[in-house]
């Protein structure tokens, strides 16, 4: 057999955790024949709960699941880790202002980058799911500049599913059948889904959804607040959604992306659609299995371009309120 990889995951005793550590152990995300050693990472508070999940997955006997450390302290949690999946965070709370949330889990971030940095592999490749994700990666990395910053990934892949949902059920068609999705801009409120560079079945969408008031309208908004509509709806925020979107990044991060196809993630810009280098933004990517390039040449319309800067513009808000915890 090959040698295990390790795979940190912090909030591991969390809902999304739960979800995705049973699927990274099957061997569904690094493959069939490839040996998983989990780091499974908590605050204090959550190792109780941490050791029944550790329970649950020895009584799953996952035969690809070489060994699982939990932990509460960060180098020994990214110790030797090839990947690291950035889960937990504070959730926002009633009275609770966004840069209050930002402060909060921005000093976070900035151990878990400065602990990567000091205990990871050479190799390692993040993914933050926690939010605000977007900026949350922001701050990791760049308290960890010695990782080079293509390494750095946020997720916004359940975005694009979401997105891909609500075409398919307006057209009346599968949503394997929606391509080209992109996400641009930030994971909150304002991200722009992208239908006018979208296809249903090879098609430009509105072929099939001629109604452009509904798509610029109520389809962006409704991808916009889907997160508010699921509490809404069953009392607890999206977890097991959350947790298929980030394996599924994973997964697209490490295989070859069709050319006619390309899938969203946030990375660090490059300058690309004027958006300030370094910034985590969401674009359309595509991969070759070992890095992962922004799709240059997306036609964006006048719509598109503000609807994208506008997300553009809370990163840059986001980045503005948590200066002081990016080092100079």
């Amino acid at each position: 057999m090959k040698n295990p990889i390790v795979v940190s995951v912090t909030g591991a005793a969390g809902q999304i955790g739960y979800s995705l550590l049973p699927r990274i152990a099957s061997g569904e995300i690094f493959g069939r024949d490839q040996p998983v050693s989990l780091r499974l990472i908590e605050i204090e508070p959550g190792m109780k709960a941490l050791a029944g999940v550790v329970m649950e997955l020895n009584d799953c006997a996952f035969p690809l699941l070489e060994s699982i450390e939990a932990t509460s302290d960060l180098d020994h949690g990214f110790d030797g880790a090839n990947w690291a999946l950035l889960v937990g965070s504070v959730p926002r709370k009633a009275g609770m202002e966004r840069k209050d949330l930002l402060g909060i889990n921005g000093k976070i971030f900035v151990g878990q980058g400065q602990a990567i940095e000091r205990s990871a592999a050479e190799d390692i490749r993040v993914l933050v799911v926690g939010n605000p994700c977007n900026t949350n990666c922001l701050i990791a990395m760049n308290n960890a500049r010695g990782i080079p910053s293509e390494r750095w990934h946020a997720m916004t892949r359940l975005d694009e599913n979401r997105a891909k949902s609500a075409l398919a059920e307006k057209a009346g068609c599968h949503n394997r059948d929606v391509t080209r999705m992109a996400i641009w801009g930030n994971h909150s409120s304002t991200l722009y889904p992208d239908f006018e560079n979208a296809l249903i079945n090879g098609e430009p969408v509105e072929k099939s959804i001629p109604d452009r008031a509904w798509l610029e309208g109520d389809f962006i908004k409704n991808v916009q607040q889907r997160g508010a509509a699921i509490i809404a709806a069953r009392g607890l925020s999206s977890a097991a959604s959350a947790a298929h979107a980030a394996l599924e990044t994973v997964m697209s991060l490490r295989k070859t992306t069709p050319s006619d196809d390309w899938h969203s993630v946030a990375v660090a810009s490059d300058g690309s659609y004027g958006v300030e280098k370094g910034l985590i933004c969401s674009f359309p990517i595509r991969s070759n299995g070992t890095t992962s390039e922004i799709v240059q040449g997306v036609e964006l319309s006048e719509f598109g371009k503000a609807k994208f800067q506008q997300s553009v513009n809370e990163l840059l808000e986001e980045k503005a309120m948590v200066s002081d915890l990016l080092p100079k």
